[in-house]
């Protein structure tokens, strides 16, 4: 159903986005109404496409973008009309993307108090498809019919309304209104607004992160600032589920003091202005007595509590108990015998159904409960599964981790087969870039998302990412991760990356030059086996690579150039990084990562340095310098990640098996 849906929505795509365009001036007429859609999803329109100046990079990347009109300058006065859907945030974001082009005077009204200004203004419409001021424009046009987009969806059409400069940001709902906007901010370049039609909506019901790692959990600013970040990416959920929240797991019967309340209901009020459904996760599994009145009841008691902060989404974790845990009281072994797997399930699959039933059910407004299961990973239909599969309410979704704790990719014949063996509604909770295990110590996980099969959407209800302890420098994954969740089969990793890159450098040309050098140190992802299932630093083991070809061809000096001048560039990039970066946080928490690339940059210079003088027959020089970059790197092996804020503690790893490898071959190069 699903995979015939996405390919009505997506034929769907192309007459929309032609039909939009005649609502402006200067583009496509409509196509014939007897004209037959094309069969499947439509390609992204790439630049190369574009008849005119390519288009700015959109984030994620839409289902289709293409130019339909010159830019628009953006004047000093803009008239923004705010019909229905059009909520604050939305408002705000356009708001906030105008001033930043240059305007000075943004006046925001509704269609009823809207005032005529001068031809010469900007007039930008944002509402929903249904709201009456959109309808009546796109109903001109017959753009669209009502329902044609799905949910989320949005359309941008910019170019010349009613006689105007202007824009039309029409969202499906008000989510899809507030994607539009942030859209329509990425349209914007220096001071015009790229002439263009989108149309675009999301692949995966449920896109976003799981904070479920070990270690201290982020802080309040953090959260906020991901909240933030979330919204722009398009990513819709967050679940809350740090490991060292006792309030969570441990005490999970206790209520939050008034402090830690307060700043739960202030993430839910974030999560809510960014379109973030704020998802709790009580993980009651190592202390729960499942046959207990009391304890069922405190379980209720504690939602409740968190329902009266705000928060409507709620899933229950069984997760890390071990496969086969001890009952936590007689009561349990009273009314289920020694523990099994199927005795296991079957009483968590008569809690989750007494909250279903008992607390999600009067609240109309609530989704059903996600499940969190102690079997969390591979496809195996063991007697807990199948037990769950019959027992658990069909409505109550389930999060499972591909094929192992850390996968090393997650295929569409796996994700359709693990919808089988639990019979329900699956979402992947994706261990990636989670480094709270013994595989991940001392790294930073910094390469893109990626070995997740394109067609995961036609099985999945959703994909979230697990970050690192280091919420900033998750960033790379999380917005690469979100470029996938809304479009895969448009999805290139190596793009994302790049996009991503530009992103927390702010735009600026050097700054992501440096963090492109510095992330492709961090490259290196492993598995739970420890085998690596992304390549440690492919940049630098390519340079390194092609050193290797022109040292043995005999071009020695120009090898030695090229690989100076990169080593170069890895020695300066943390000091450009940490004056530039815009994301501050990042320059924070990778701080001894960047400590230690500067060292290793130094070391591989020198090393440079050292075969040169050799060429030019300075033995004694070569020999000193030789001493100084082991010098150099001995003091970034010493260096360690900061106290406290990752776990486990270790030595920072930086390229290694790739550049310290080549400096301790480096000595015998003759």
């Amino acid at each position: 159903m699903r995979a015939r849906r996405a390919g009505t929505q997506g034929a769907l795509t192309v007459a929309i986005l032609v039909t939009a365009a005649a609502l402006f001036t200067g583009c496509a007429s409509p196509p014939h109404r007897d004209a037959a859609p094309s069969a499947g999803p439509p390609p992204t329109v790439t630049a190369a496409e574009q008849d005119g100046p390519e288009l700015p990079r959109v984030s994620p990347t839409p289902r289709q973008i293409r130019r339909t009109a010159p830019d628009l300058a953006v004047p000093a006065t803009v008239d923004v009309v705010r019909d229905g859907g059009a909520d604050d945030a939305a408002v705000q974001r356009i708001t906030q993307a105008l001033h930043s082009a240059g305007a000075t005077d943004v006046r925001v009204s509704t269609p009823k108090t809207a005032s005529a200004t001068g031809r010469q203004s900007l007039t930008v419409v944002v509402g929903r498809i249904d709201s009456e001021l959109v309808r009546g424009l796109l109903n001109r046009s017959n753009a669209f019919g009502r329902g044609t987009l799905p949910a989320e969806g949005y359309q941008i059409t910019t170019g010349s309304l009613r006689g105007r400069p202007g824009a039309l940001l029409a969202g499906k709902d008000t989510d899809g209104v507030y994607y539009a906007a942030q859209t329509f901010a990425q349209l914007i370049h220096r001071s015009a607004i790229a002439g263009a039609s989108v149309v675009d909506y999301p692949s995966m019901p449920q896109r976003g992160v799981v904070e479920g790692f070990y270690g201290t959990p982020w802080t309040h600013q953090a959260r906020l600032d991901q909240l933030t970040f979330y919204g722009r990416m398009k990513l819709n959920t967050y679940l809350y589920a740090p490991k060292n929240d006792p309030f969570e797991r441990d005490r999970w019967r206790d209520r939050y003091p008034t402090d830690q309340a307060s700043r739960l209901a202030d993430l839910v009020k974030a999560a809510r202005a960014h379109h973030v459904r704020f998802t709790y996760v009580l993980s009651p599994g190592k202390s729960i007595c499942n046959n207990s009145a009391d304890d069922r009841q405190a379980v209720i008691d504690k939602l409740q509590s968190l329902y009266d902060l705000g928060i409507r989404d709620f899933a229950i974790a069984f997760d890390d108990i071990h496969p086969l845990p001890v009952w936590s009281c007689a009561a349990d072994f009273a009314r289920w015998g020694t523990v099994t797997e199927q005795a296991l399930a079957a009483a968590q699959a008569e809690l989750l159904n007494r909250v279903q039933k008992e607390f999600i059910d009067p609240h109309r407004e609530m989704r059903p409960l996600q499940m969190v299961p102690t079997q969390y990973s591979d496809l195996s239909d063991t007697l807990y599964k199948k037990t769950l599969r019959h027992q658990l309410d069909r409505r109550i979704g389930m999060m499972w981790t591909g094929t192992d704790v850390l996968p090393t990719s997650v295929t569409a014949d796996q994700a359709r087969d693990a919808v089988a063996v639990w019979g329900r509604d699956v979402m992947l909770w994706d261990n990636y870039p989670v480094n709270d295990s013994d595989q991940t110590t001392g790294r930073l996980l910094l390469a893109p998302y990626a070995k997740r099969a394109r067609e995961l959407d036609q099985h999945l209800s959703g994909v979230v990412l697990n970050p690192m302890n280091q919420a900033s420098a998750s960033k790379v994954a999380e917005f690469t991760g979100a470029d996938y969740a809304w479009n895969p089969r448009a999805y290139d990793p190596t793009t994302s990356a790049r996009a991503a890159t530009d992103h927390l450098a702010g735009g600026d040309a050097a700054t992501t030059r440096a963090l492109q050098v510095f992330f492709d140190t961090q490259h290196m992802a492993p598995s739970w086996s420890g085998a690596p299932w992304q390549p440690q630093a492919p940049e630098l083991a390519a340079r390194l690579g092609r050193f290797g070809k022109q040292w043995a061809k005999g071009q020695k000096h120009q090898a030695v150039e090229q690989l100076r001048s990169y080593a170069r560039r890895m020695a300066a990039a943390p000091e450009q990084i940490r004056t530039h970066v815009e994301d501050r946080g990042l320059a924070t928490e990778a701080k001894p990562w960047l400590d230690a690339l500067a060292l290793w940059g130094q070391a591989l210079t020198t090393t440079c340095d050292a075969l040169q003088a050799r060429l030019d027959g300075n033995t004694e020089q070569a020999e000193e310098l030789l001493t100084r970059s082991r010098d150099k790197a001995d003091q970034a092996s010493e260096l360690r990640t900061i106290p406290g804020a990752t776990r486990p503690q270790g030595a920072i790893k930086v390229a290694d098996g790739v550049l310290d490898a080549f400096l301790k071959r480096a000595p015998s190069l003759r």
